[in-house]
């Protein structure tokens, strides 16, 4: 492939949600090793997606409150054993995405030594308002293809939730098979486990 293909994004087994400004192309424990010999730090505006070391996208303050919003809610519904995390990483095959938030089983301290798998992520949200492209894409295609049961869409430019469902899993084309859109009057329901624990008016999300 050329140099000037790869400028453009497209790159052999991605979709063009993978930004053309990538910084290099890594496995998961070259990104950890990285990480652990501190050439990466917390801070850096970095992620692994799909083997590739890319930009995060910038966030603007409606974004930041809205994913307050979202963690507040989903920590007053969830019931015990399981805990929310915001703009922390989880590992998957070939990325390590920093959903905004995750809802994933166990208590914080399991997490010391490492970070959060799909089998133990209930469901992954990202607020996207200029990443709305990739969040659709990219983002999507990733969390099916792990099996993460439930991805919501925090959709700012058109105000509503897009909640998919039904992973595929691995795949010649993952994605999920069910999608529903709530508007900001409606109720979201949380599912953990395949079972209904309650629900998240999304005004509060969206008001």
């Amino acid at each position: 492939m050329s140099v000037s293909d790869e400028a453009k994004g497209l790159m052999p087994g991605t979709d063009a949600a993978i930004p053309g400004d990538f910084v290099c192309r890594l496995s998961v424990e070259q990104y950890h090793q990285m990480a652990r010999a501190g050439i990466l730090s917390e801070d850096s505006p970095l992620e692994l997606l799909d083997g590739w070391l890319v930009p995060k996208m910038t966030k603007n303050p409606p974004h930041s409150v809205v994913t307050d919003r979202v963690r507040r809610a989903l920590e007053q519904t969830l019931p015990a054993g399981w805990l929310v995390r915001s703009q922390e990483p989880i590992t998957l095959s070939a990325s390590e995405p920093e959903p905004d938030v995750a809802v994933v089983r166990g208590e914080l301290d399991d997490y010391l030594e490492r970070h959060p798998e799909p089998h133990e992520v209930a469901l992954v949200v990202e607020v996207s308002d200029i990443s709305l492209r990739r969040d659709r894409t990219t983002k999507k295609r990733l969390y099916a293809e792990a099996g993460i049961p439930l991805y919501w869409i925090v959709n700012l430019l058109d105000r509503h939730i897009e909640v998919y469902g039904d992973p595929s899993g691995p795949g010649e084309s993952p994605d999920y098979r069910a999608r529903r859109d709530f508007a900001a009057t409606d109720a979201i329901p949380v599912v953990i486990d395949g079972r209904s624990i309650g629900e998240v008016a999304a005004r509060e999300i969206l008001r």
